[in-house]
C-alpha cells in the first residue's frame, strides 16, 4: 500500500501517545463533593453509592486530610440534616450555628489553603424536598431567591469561597451577586447550575440526603431533557447576571450541551458527574460487567474532552490517585 498518511505511526508507542495527546485532567480539576451529616465520629454508608458516605464534620477534616494528598484542593458541601429539622420555608438554612456554617468555619481554620464551594437551594432544607419555597403546590420564584440571597452572603461569612446556586430559580445569580456585594464580599465567587436537567440520575443522591420531593417533580424549574437552546439562554442570563462559573449537570447525557456551553461562552465551564452516572459504574463493575477503573477514566475524560474545565464527581478521589499514578 502506498499510503502517505497512516495515522497509526502517532499511536505506536505510549510516549508518542503521550506526546499527542489532546486533552488533559489535572486532580486541581476535580472536585469532590462531601455530605455532612451532624456527630462526631459518624459515618453512615449510602446504600446506592458504594463508597460514599455522610460523614461527621471531624470526619470530614480527615477526608479533606486526604484528598489534598492526593492534589484534589476544591470541595463542595451538602448536609444531610434530620426531618425535625426541616420546614415549608427551609427556616434552617439560615442557622448561623447550623451544620454548613459551622462545619466551614471548621475547615477554613483548619486548611486556609482549600477552595470551600457551598450548594444553595432549599432542598436538604426544605420538608416538601423541592429547591423553592411551596405554596398551594407551586415553587415560588421570588420568595425563594431572597432566601438564597440570604443563606449565600451567611455561607460567605462563614468561609465559602464559591456559593453555588443549583435551585434554577429565575434571577437568583443577580440577586445573589447584588446581596454579596453590599456586605463587603465581592471577592466571593458564584458557581451557578446554569443547565440543570430534570433527570432521571439523581436518585441516589436524593436518598444521600434524604430530598427527594415530596409531591410532584422539578419539572417546572429543572430544564426539559430535550432542549438546548433554553440551555444557552439559561448560561446567558447568569453571566449578564454576574456568575463567574457555570455548570451543566448532569454530566454523561449531557456531553453535547457541554460542548455548546464551552462554544457559548468565555468562563470557566463545570460539569457534574452526577450520582446515578456514579451509581452505574459501581454496580456494573460488582457485576463483572465493566472494569471499574478503566469505565471511571474513560468517563471523567469524555467529560473534559467535551468542554468542562472543571469536573464534580464522587470518583475524585480514585481518579486522582490514577492520574498521580499515571501522571496523565
Amino acid at each position: 500500500m502506498k499510503l502517505t498518511q497512516r495515522p497509526r505511526r502517532n499511536r505506536k508507542s505510549e510516549a508518542m501517545r503521550q506526546m499527542v495527546a489532546e486533552t488533559e485532567l489535572r486532580p486541581s480539576q476535580l472536585v469532590l463533593p462531601l455530605f455532612l451529616v451532624e456527630g462526631i465520629c459518624e459515618k453512615q454508608a449510602i446504600d446506592s453509592m458504594p463508597g460514599i458516605f455522610r460523614l461527621s464534620p471531624d470526619l470530614v477534616l480527615k477526608e479533606i486530610s486526604r484528598a489534598l494528598l492526593l492534589g484534589v484542593k476544591t470541595f463542595d458541601i451538602f448536609p444531610a440534616l434530620s426531618d425535625s429539622k426541616k420546614d415549608s420555608v427551609g427556616t434552617e438554612s439560615m442557622n448561623k450555628n447550623g451544620l454548613v456554617p459551622t462545619t466551614l468555619k471548621m475547615i477554613r481554620d483548619k486548611f486556609p489553603e482549600v477552595t470551600l464551594i457551598t450548594d444553595v437551594a432549599l432542598d436538604p432544607y426544605s420538608s416538601d424536598g423541592h429547591d423553592g419555597v411551596v405554596r398551594n403546590g407551586r415553587i415560588m420564584n421570588d420568595e425563594t431567591v431572597e432566601i438564597l440571597a440570604k443563606m449565600s452572603v451567611l455561607h460567605a461569612q462563614c468561609g465559602a469561597d464559591v456559593v453555588s446556586p443549583s435551585d434554577m430559580m429565575d434571577g437568583r445569580v443577580g440577586a445573589i451577586r447584588e446581596a454579596l456585594d453590599q456586605e463587603g464580599f465581592t471577592d466571593t465567587s458564584i458557581l451557578s447550575y446554569s443547565a440543570k436537567y430534570a433527570s432521571s440520575f439523581y436518585g441516589p443522591f436524593r436518598e444521600a440526603l434524604d430530598s427527594a420531593p415530596k409531591f410532584g417533580d422539578k419539572k417546572t424549574y429543572q430544564m426539559d431533557f430535550r432542549n438546548v437552546r433554553e440551555a444557552l439562554r439559561e448560561v446567558e442570563l447568569d453571566v449578564s447576571e454576574g456568575a463567574d462559573i457555570v455548570m451543566v449537570k448532569p454530566a454523561l447525557s449531557y456531553l453535547d450541551i457541554i460542548a455548546k456551553v464551552k462554544a457559548h461562552t468565555y468562563i470557566p465551564v463545570a460539569a457534574y458527574n452526577v450520582s446515578g452516572e456514579y451509581s452505574l459504574i459501581k454496580m456494573g463493575a460488582k457485576a463483572g460487567l465493566i472494569d471499574e477503573t478503566r469505565a471511571m477514566v474513560e468517563t471523567l475524560y469524555s467529560i473534559r474532552r467535551a468542554g468542562a474545565d472543571i469536573i464534580f464527581t464522587y470518583f475524585a478521589l480514585p481518579m486522582a490517585q490514577w492520574l498521580n499514578e499515571n501522571r496523565y
